[in-house]
């Protein structure tokens, strides 16, 4: 498992000396496995110069949003992928009892927002709700699981081989302390980051 930080800053992308150390661009993070399966998680303005150099044989890819808030979605419009008529991109997103993520993403990536509405992207475009049960994408385990944040949002959890990694992007876990069976005081987010290998939270 390969893991790749396009964007790491949270709220507004910000250039200048002061970030050249810790990146400019917000949330983008890429996994490459064994196999060369691609996931993208997130889709901040780090996201553009990853599609820019994303191989032009690339036939599918896979995007896991942790939420929709716009520094988490600011550069979908701008990966080069989504336009390109070859590319099968399947989108993930956290599940919401009211509108389908469609619907949702429809609100920033169309007029006067977006001048690019999504039924005009020219890839093989699949959006999904991120099951709240473990799912395979290619040689990985995915698991997504909510998390607090003011918003529909999830963590997720990859693993492959028996190595793992957890996202847990945006996140306040001192107020997610609930019961949990067998174990008192669970706090939002630890059932993913348990024994991980690599831990990506916010700061």
């Amino acid at each position: 498992m390969r893991v790749t930080f396009w964007g790491t800053r949270g709220s507004l992308p910000t250039s200048g000396p002061e970030t050249t150390r810790y990146g400019g661009n917000t949330a983008g993070v890429q996994v490459r496995g064994s196999r060369d399966t691609l996931l993208i998680l997130d889709a901040g303005t780090g996201i553009r110069r990853l599609g820019e150099a994303l191989d032009s044989e690339l036939t599918r890819l896979d995007i896991l949003l942790s939420h929709l808030h716009l520094d988490h979605i600011q550069c979908l419009g701008f990966f080069a992928p989504l336009y390109k008529p070859g590319v099968e991109v399947h989108i993930w997103g956290p599940p919401s009892t009211t509108l389908d993520l469609q619907t949702r993403l429809a609100r920033y990536l169309s007029p006067p927002l977006f001048p690019v509405r999504i039924r005009d992207f020219q890839c093989r475009l699949t959006l999904h709700d991120a099951p709240l049960s473990p799912f395979a994408i290619g040689e990985f385990e995915v698991r997504a699981e909510p998390i607090c944040h003011p918003g529909a949002t999830v963590g997720y959890r990859v693993t492959e081989d028996g190595v793992s990694l957890a996202y847990l992007s945006d996140h306040e876990p001192a107020l997610g302390v609930r019961e949990f069976p067998g174990e008192a005081n669970w706090t939002s987010g630890f059932d993913l980051a348990r024994d991980v290998d690599l831990l990506i939270h916010d700061a």
